[in-house]
């Protein structure tokens, strides 16, 4: 059974391992980050609470549970919950989940693809053959564009 600090650790590290997430401190708190989006507030390191995170799936059954309720600042509108610290064991598989719901819920469509896919050997380098030659255009005076010839 993990601490609460033990456990925010791990969630900590298990939200930086999503593809494009970078850890940022504004404010002086953790935020994890996707493409410049927070997907995850972590808060303070000795705060109280364990994270915040925005849900839609998993939004009304979180609201439930006693440790958990709308982020303030008009935050909760949009699906944002504060996950305090629960008394007795911290259930960070659950956690874990709602982290992954709140990336794919933040990340860009792309970024979400990629995490799904499996990984992949590195490709060898390939040689390319060198470009041919193209016909060069250029612009007239009224805007056309054309070949280059050398009849006029």
């Amino acid at each position: 059974m993990p601490t609460l600090n033990e456990a925010k650790a791990r969630l900590l590290k298990y939200a930086l391992a999503k593809p494009d997430a970078t850890l940022e401190h504004p404010w002086g708190e953790n935020v994890a980050k996707v493409r410049g989006k927070v997907f995850v507030f972590f808060g303070l390191e000795t705060s109280s609470g364990v994270m915040g995170v925005k849900l839609t799936n998993a939004l009304l059954y979180a609201k439930s549970l006693p440790y958990v309720e709308a982020m303030g600042y008009g935050l909760g509108k949009s699906g944002w919950v504060s996950v305090n610290a629960p008394k007795g064991a911290v259930p960070v598989a659950m956690f874990e989940e709602w982290i992954d719901e709140s990336y794919a819920n933040v990340a860009p469509k792309r970024a979400i693809a990629r995490s799904r896919q499996a990984p992949r050997a590195p490709r060898p380098a390939v040689r390319r053959a060198p470009a041919r030659a193209t016909a060069r255009t250029s612009r007239s005076g009224d805007g056309r564009r054309g070949t280059r010839s050398s009849s006029r």
